[in-house]
């Protein structure tokens, strides 16, 4: 077994790499988590959001293959159209090589369609919102066993092909909910425009987005992909926005093989041809290489600044620091100097109780010697008193005068006080 090391974090730790000679089995994990996908199934919800006639549901049934969306019958218009935008979803089980995907699509028919378009984003982004709300409303019960996630993973917005710009109602509608879902924009029935028109809408669109910071799905770049991973990643940005046409129906080209597609007098426009349109690039995109990316986005991101919006706006406070990476040593060394700065203040206020007692005593000692010398100097006034009577007394009795009694009833009566 031979061992390696490198350098560890910026905080100093050493990681230890070892490389085992050996088969001991977790190279098996993945193969693992593989077999648990397959038997559980997949899950994925995506919103079609676009005016009517530019193809969303067209566009749908050729991502997967399937007749999702039946043929629309044509409807006359009457006093009974809904004015306001609709939300319908479709739910369909789609098998491909043994792997289930449960497909919902939801759709915005009468986005787009009034006289007065001004909040035909908000029951949009209701409706986005209220999943949420419900998926955050199962994580707060007491038995969260078995989550239904119907929260939105990816909205393609259908861009109509005007070749000028972004319409105010396009900014408003990404502007709004750029927060709250992947965008994910296309530019719907790209065949009528010429490729150069096409190369120009894109770059407007793009200025537009960037004028108005709206933040577009991009694809995340990981420290371990491989080069073709990037370059493949990389290609795939460069389109969006998508072109696309979209098509169930099949022609005969040249050499008798039938391709999707629309056929015009001057050929045939196919739709998985990449020459012709993007519409393979956001197939890959959306299907192949990125839908559990945007998935993980979607609860990582989007569904967690929701959830923290809304818990902060019910008054719930979440410590900041409990989502920062810990480093052990550095803790440690806080919890060092947090313990030392105790220690510290403690000393000190032992330090300042001590200094308080000192000096009641030394105030009580003071005043105790300030009466013990009032007291030592009352004494020694009486007893010098006492020895210049002593001594007139002596002086008298050898000279041979008599003490009057006056002295002696004095003397006779003179006691020391103390």
């Amino acid at each position: 077994m031979s061992t390696e090391q490198s350098n560890g974090p910026p905080s100093g730790i050493q990681v230890v790499r070892k490389k085992l000679q050996g088969y001991v089995g977790f190279a098996n994990l993945p193969n693992q988590v593989h077999r648990k996908s397959v038997k559980k199934g997949f899950q994925f919800t995506c919103m079609v959001v676009g005016e009517s006639g530019l193809g969303k549901s067209t566009l749908v049934n050729t991502l997967f293959n399937t007749g999702l969306y039946p043929p629309k019958e044509n409807v006359e218009l009457s006093h009974e159209t809904p004015q306001t935008v609709e939300i319908q979803s479709i739910t369909a089980d789609i098998e491909e090589n043994g792997v289930r995907l449960e497909l919902t699509v939801v759709d915005t028919p009468g986005f787009g369609d009034f006289v007065n378009n001004e909040q035909s984003w908000k029951p949009i982004l209701d409706s986005i919102e209220s999943r949420f709300d419900a998926y955050l409303e199962q994580e707060n019960r007491v038995n969260r066993r078995r989550l239904v996630d119907n929260r939105i993973h990816a909205c393609i917005y259908f861009i109509q092909p005007t070749g000028h710009a972004l319409k105010p109602l396009d900014i408003e509608f990404m502007r709004r909910l750029h927060t709250r879902v992947n965008l994910i924009p296309v530019i719907a029935k790209a065949d009528t425009l010429t490729e150069e028109e096409v190369m120009a809408f894109k770059q407007r669109i793009l200025a537009d987005i960037n004028h108005h910071k709206i933040q577009i799905y991009q694809a995340p770049a990981y420290e371990y992909d491989d080069e073709e991973t990037i370059a493949e990643n990389r290609e795939i940005m460069s389109k969006i926005p998508f072109a696309v046409v979209g098509s169930d129906k099949e022609f005969e080209v040249a050499g008798g093989q039938r391709v999707r597609g629309r056929k015009y007098p001057w050929g045939v426009i196919e739709v998985d041809n990449e020459e012709h349109c993007d519409f393979v690039k956001l197939r890959q995109m959306l299907i192949r290489t990125h839908m559990e990316e945007l998935k993980e986005y979607t609860n990582d991101v989007l569904y967690e600044n929701y959830r923290t919006e809304k818990l902060t706006a019910m008054g719930i406070q979440q410590d900041p620091t409990v989502f920062k990476e810990v480093d052990p040593i550095q803790k440690m060394e806080e919890e060092r100097l947090a313990h030392e700065q105790k220690l510290s203040k403690m000393e000190a206020e032992m330090r300042a109780v001590f200094q308080a007692k000192v000096q009641e005593k030394e105030t009580k000692l003071k005043q105790s010697e300030e009466e013990l010398y009032a007291r030592h100097k009352q004494m020694k006034e009486a007893l010098e008193k006492q020895r210049l009577e002593l001594e007139e007394k002596r002086r008298r009795l050898e000279s041979g005068r008599p003490i009057t009694p006056e002295k002696s009833a004095k003397k006779r009566g003179f006691t020391f006080n103390k």
